[in-house]
């Protein structure tokens, strides 16, 4: 059985997601600062929708250091999170909570993957979490860390990032997961 059959059997699982490259394009060499720049990918949302029907949770956990740049206002983030998971409930779907670390990389700050503090704060408002159960879909070796430190299976989605070693689940975007 593979990883997705395994976690999409048990209906008390959880699903983590990463923002930035799963479910909206990434910028290269900038950051999503505001909802104007904000571009969904095809078929991320119904793919939340649909994967969100076989999780007790749909939890989204993002690192933004353009907060801590000054780049972008947590007021702009919201927005941002706001859209999109008013996208996802107009399409008959949810999320039940984002996650987000505004932290510099440099502050080494244990919310900022691959630190695992945005995980424990999950575990610590929904206490049946079991990432053992769970499923992390990301697209960087941060996300990759998170998930490995936390013991959640992982699926990696190849955006034009580095793939990290030892990953076998390999997709080219958040809907072919589905396939």
């Amino acid at each position: 059985m593979n990883i997705i059959s395994t976690a999409l059997q048990d209906l008390d699982s959880t699903l983590f997601l990463d923002r930035d490259g799963v479910i909206n394009r990434r910028i290269a060499g900038d950051y999503v600062r505001n909802l104007s720049q904000l571009e969904l990918l095809p078929g991320a949302i119904d793919a939340i929708v649909r994967l969100g029907k076989r999780f007790r949770y749909v939890i989204v956990v993002t690192n933004q250091q353009g907060i801590g740049k000054g780049w972008m206002s947590t007021a702009d983030v919201t927005d941002i999170h706001d859209y999109i998971i008013g996208q996802v409930k107009t399409a008959g779907g949810r999320i039940d909570r984002i996650y987000c670390c505004p932290s510099l990389e440099t502050a080494n700050d244990p919310n900022r993957k691959p630190g695992i503090g945005m995980g424990l704060q999950a575990k610590r408002d929904f206490a049946d979490i079991d990432f053992s159960r769970s499923l992390l879909i990301g697209d960087s070796v941060s996300d990759m860390l998170f998930a490995e430190r936390l013991g959640i299976p992982r699926i990696f989605i190849d955006n034009g990032n580095p793939i990290p070693q030892n990953i076998k689940n390999i997709y080219k975007s958040l809907s072919d997961v589905l396939l």
